[in-house]
């Protein structure tokens, strides 16, 4: 027998090629990741969950409590704003850019036993913390026995 005779051509070849098209797409701090953030998303968010809360952190350096709007409305959460140009006019142009600057809007999905009349935000030192608590009927409640 030939040993050169691949009816079917080099399959490992084709399969690594194939892999390695939608690796990216589906690996961790890939597009597709929730790790990895596309270019120009501001700002970078952390959700946590606590029993008595749901806690977002939103990293916003350089901005003024004012410049940023927290509202609620059905069941979403959105964090808004504009970050201004803090370049001082009359310096040449930038050769490389990555601050970010502009008009900004995050959405965040809450979850069902969110209280949206219990919400605090406070801002502090470039993080925002948003707490919104859980309704008192969707916590655990001890039952006592008699």
């Amino acid at each position: 027998m030939n040993g050169a005779f691949e009816p079917f051509g080099d399959l490992f070849a084709e399969l690594n090629r194939l892999q390695g098209g939608y690796g990216p797409t589906f690996s961790p701090g890939g597009p597709g990741s929730l790790r990895a953030l596309p270019r120009r998303t501001f700002p970078a968010i952390n959700v946590g969950s606590t029993p008595d809360a749901i806690e977002v952190l939103a990293l916003a350096p350089g901005m003024e409590p004012a410049e940023l709007q927290v509202t609620v409305d059905n069941g979403l959460l959105v964090i808004a704003g504009e970050r201004k140009d803090d370049t001082p006019s009359g310096e040449a142009a930038a050769y490389a850019q990555e601050r970010f600057k502009g008009a900004f809007r995050r959405v965040i999905s809450l979850p069902e036993d969110a209280d949206p009349a219990r919400i605090d935000a406070a801002y502090k030192d470039g993080m925002l913390r948003v707490t919104v608590a859980r309704r008192e009927a969707s916590r655990p409640r001890q039952i006592s026995i008699s």
